[in-house]
């Protein structure tokens, strides 16, 4: 190998590893919820993105006291006894131009309680985590969970 081919060899590679690692710190995959208050796994969670849009839809539900066909009795909006399975909780989320490690400006729907809240998704631990706060108003005034990625 000369040396030009060397260092495109190199340059592929580290422009693969750069791509890949973009993609592991955006909130873009499957999720799993912990409820923060109780610390059991609730839900997957998988986050789409479509025209800088981001969307997370419920996948499955592994709390063994939901029922699998459970709907949201108190959502008062659309989603209202519609089914949890295949439900939008997050929606409207784009990455922040102030910040480009955080995304927000969207909503996300607390099924429990059928409260929507405006919501800031924050990749950690080099994509492995989402810190998801939920707040009204301000930042401040609300409550953060940490999701962990399964893909």
């Amino acid at each position: 190998m000369n040396c030009n081919t060397k260092h495109l060899v190199a340059a592929l590679g580290l422009g693969l590893f750069a791509v890949l690692a973009q993609a592991q710190t955006t909130p873009t995959g499957l999720w799993k919820t912990i409820d923060d208050e109780t610390k059991k796994e609730k839900s997957l969670i998988r986050i789409t993105e479509s025209g800088g849009v981001f969307t997370g839809k419920l996948e499955k539900l592994l709390d063994p006291a939901t029922k699998p066909d459970a709907v949201c009795e108190k959502c008062t909006d659309d989603r209202k006894d519609k089914p949890l399975l295949g439900m939008t909780l997050v929606k409207g989320v784009r990455q922040s131009e102030s910040d480009k490690e955080r995304w927000d400006g969207g909503e996300i729907l607390d099924p429990n309680n059928g409260k929507v809240y405006k919501v800031r998704l924050t990749p950690g631990e080099g994509g492995k985590t989402l810190a998801v706060r939920g707040y009204i108003g301000a930042p401040l005034l609300g409550r953060t969970q940490t999701w962990l990625r399964v893909e």
